[in-house]
């Protein structure tokens, strides 16, 4: 693996900025970290002797139809942070073979190291990759880019853009295509066109049957929890290291600029249409239900050229996604890919997508379609087949296996995925989260049985013990049995929660997926030094607030009731919003806050007349309640006071909960206005 790296990195392609090469004797960013240890060692040599390195194409082709790169490896943001880093992760780079890092793993994060301007399909398709999470697509029309995909910040989508017509030669945008309905494919639209523009007509945006729906949707109800599990899938507080964060499988990072929405014009809602939009021929296929609820597929048939959204990228996706999400469908994406297979895949001579690198030539696109199709199907069809057998959801990612024909072939790998969350999903997906024993139906919380555990075990002194006797051998599973155990008994254990986080740290190292590796290794920082205080993320703009529906923001103030502040009060508040013609009966009762679109109630207890437009700077943060009556904006009829009793049962949620006991709950969200609508979390690589 080493001369395939050293080769990469010699071709000055998918090169960055030089900056300091961190060798394997590196000291770890935490003063508690760990080397990697002889058992992991050895797990890691075995991989690199197992995998089929052989196999170069996927370096050849994240190569090919490079055109240029710029001068610089940051993007700022708009606030003055820095929004996006390629720099960071430059150690890559070097040539090196880390034994922190699964070798597949490691082999992902270096292809996924391309940052510059690339040739898909010459005189027609570029792309630049390696200025956000997702790829920045452009089609040439016959007077302007048609733009794919326009990243997840203003900032990053303004410099790729930018970088084209610097290289390329100015054109204007005449077409937005938005593929799906996660934010690093929409949330940098404004650094590419001007609304004013798309309210004219001017520049059209095209988006699948049900985007703005799930754009805002997906992420609103456990948005909270969703931020905060982010910490953990896509390592927010670990440093860019061999030790930490190394890629986020489907491309390096997300950018931490300025996301907006602007809402599509074009609805794509047939399952097959065929567009023209500034003299290019587009033929989009809906694929509903795979990697996001609202996602399509685009084939160019003059071109012969699939855009495969982020249905087929360099890796096999999330089933399940780690940060909290529905489970996805794993028969119905298989499904979708074996139709565009079948719709286009005969016939295309490139694949590109929205993530990863193209593909070029039909045996090989086909070759990769199938791959792709063939992983999803067998792993519904195999989990399945297990389950039928009695196999249960704790001891699925155990027993299942990719077929061996697959698990030689790098675009069926599971980096963005892994083998044992998705097949654990599956199972969830038809049989739910219960085993069948009685004994799993309502158990104690980890924090009450604990206790039991750890006195029938002899208490801390033998756990200890034994627990650093099975991570010296290596054992680190069974490690992380008991001595999770104690830490949920002994929170305040800093020694138990060290020894803890050092087995949690080898697992990590030994993870394909980085999602899964950055899990084990936050859980590890955060065992060690708790939740650092001001580590908040910022998920979202204030255009996702904006395009939320008025019944979103009345549902999540009953998921920020608290029942037992409510009591037994009751009460019904009819609210009409004129200009969007929208009402709402909303009632109080059994400690439930409801809400009816559609209806009023004969007598209510208070009446809300107000303009939506009106509404949205509550939602937002920008004004009060109070400022908007005080302005005029709101006429009441009935018992004002209910403003005032509502207000008093909402509670805010703060990011700064704990996931591991002991690790010290953190104020990290900012006092907020009652009726602010917290941002949606972020859904950025899906």
């Amino acid at each position: 693996m080493k001369n395939l790296l050293a080769n990469l990195t010699a071709t000055a392609v998918i090169a960055a900025s030089a900056s300091v090469a961190l060798s394997q004797e590196a000291s770890h960013f935490d003063p508690k970290g760990k080397p990697p240890s002889q058992e992991t060692i050895a797990i890691i040599e075995a991989l690199r002797g197992s995998l089929p390195f052989e196999d170069e194409r996927d370096f050849e082709e994240a190569r090919k139809g490079f055109i240029a790169k710029p001068d610089f490896t940051q993007i700022m943001a708009e606030k003055g942070n820095v929004a996006w880093d390629i720099g960071s992760y430059d150690f890559l780079l070097q040539g090196e073979d880390f034994d922190t890092i699964h070798p597949s793993l490691q082999r992902q994060a270096v292809l996924n190291m391309s940052y510059g301007l690339y040739e898909v399909m010459p005189d027609r398709i570029y792309q630049v990759r390696g200025f956000d999470l997702a790829n920045f697509t452009v089609v040439k029309g016959d007077t302007g880019w048609i733009v794919f995909d326009p990243l997840t910040a203003k900032e990053t989508a303004a410099a790729a853009l930018k970088l084209v017509n610097d290289t390329l030669g100015e054109r204007p945008v005449t077409g937005v295509v938005y593929s799906h309905s996660h934010a690093d494919h929409f949330g940098g639209v404004r650094g590419v066109v001007a609304e004013d523009d798309v309210r004219e007509g001017l520049v059209p945006i095209i988006a699948p049957v049900g985007f703005m729906d799930h754009a805002v949707a997906e992420n609103v109800y456990a948005g909270n929890a969703m931020n905060r599990r982010l910490f953990y899938q896509y390592g927010v507080l670990l440093p860019r290291s061999p030790f930490g964060h190394v890629d986020q499988s489907i491309g390096k990072n997300t950018a931490a600029g300025n996301l907006g929405l602007i809402a599509p014009t074009v609805v794509i809602e047939d399952d097959i249409k065929e567009l023209t939009v500034d003299g290019v021929r587009m033929v989009f296929q809906n694929t509903p239900g795979t990697e996001a609820p609202a996602e399509m597929n685009t084939y160019f048939p003059d071109f012969k050229a699939f855009w495969a959204a982020e249905n087929i990228t360099g890796t096999i996706h999330n089933i399940y996604t780690l940060r909290g999400a529905l489970v996805r469908d794993a028969l119905e994406w298989s499904r979708q890919i074996n139709a565009a297979l079948y719709l286009f895949g005969q016939d295309a001579e490139v694949m590109f997508a929205s993530h990863s690198w193209p593909r070029w030539g039909n045996e090989r696109i086909q070759e990769v379609m199938r791959a792709q199709r063939d992983t999803y199907a067998n792993l519904n069809n195999g989990v399945l087949h297990l389950a039928n057998q009695g196999v249960t959801i704790n001891e699925m990612h155990n027993e299942y296996s990719v077929p061996e024909s697959l698990q030689q072939q790098w675009s069926a790998r599971s980096y963005h995925g892994s083998v044992e969350h998705n097949s654990r999903a599956v199972i969830n997906r038809y049989l739910g989260y219960w085993d069948a024993n009685p004994a799993t139906l309502i158990p104690l919380s980890p924090s009450e049985s604990a206790p039991l555990f750890v006195e029938m075990m002899g208490g801390a002194g033998p756990i200890m013990a034994r627990g650093q006797d099975l991570y010296d051998s290596g054992k680190y599973k069974l490690a992380q049995e008991i001595l999770n155990k104690l830490v949920y008994a002994e929170p305040e254990n800093q020694e138990a929660k060290d020894l803890l986080a050092d087995v949690f740290e080898q697992i990590g190292y030994q993870q394909e997926s980085p999602s899964v590796r950055n899990s084990f290794l936050a859980g590890a920082y955060e065992l060690r030094n708790g939740i650092p205080s001001g580590a908040s993320p910022k998920s979202s703009g204030p255009d996702m607030v904006r395009a939320m529906d008025t019944y979103l923001w009345l549902d999540f103030l009953g998921v920020r009731l608290d029942s037992a502040k409510a009591g037994d009060r009751s009460f019904t508040i009819n609210m009409i919003t004129p200009d969007n013609g929208e009402k709402f009966v909303i009632e109080l009762s059994n400690g439930t806050l409801t809400n009816l679109q559609g209806y009023l109630a004969d007598d209510p207890d208070l009446t809300m007349v107000l303009n939506r437009s009106d509404l949205e700077p509550v939602m937002m943060g920008m004004a009060t309640i109070e400022d908007q009556i005080a302005a005029g904006k709101v006429a009441l009829a009935g018992d004002t006071g209910i403003i005032d009793e509502l207000k008093a049962m909402l509670v805010q949620f703060d990011l700064g909960f704990e996931i591991l006991p002991g690790t010290g709950e953190q104020d990290l969200t900012p006092e907020a206005n009652a009726f602010q609508q917290p941002e949606p979390a972020d859904t950025s690589g899906g």
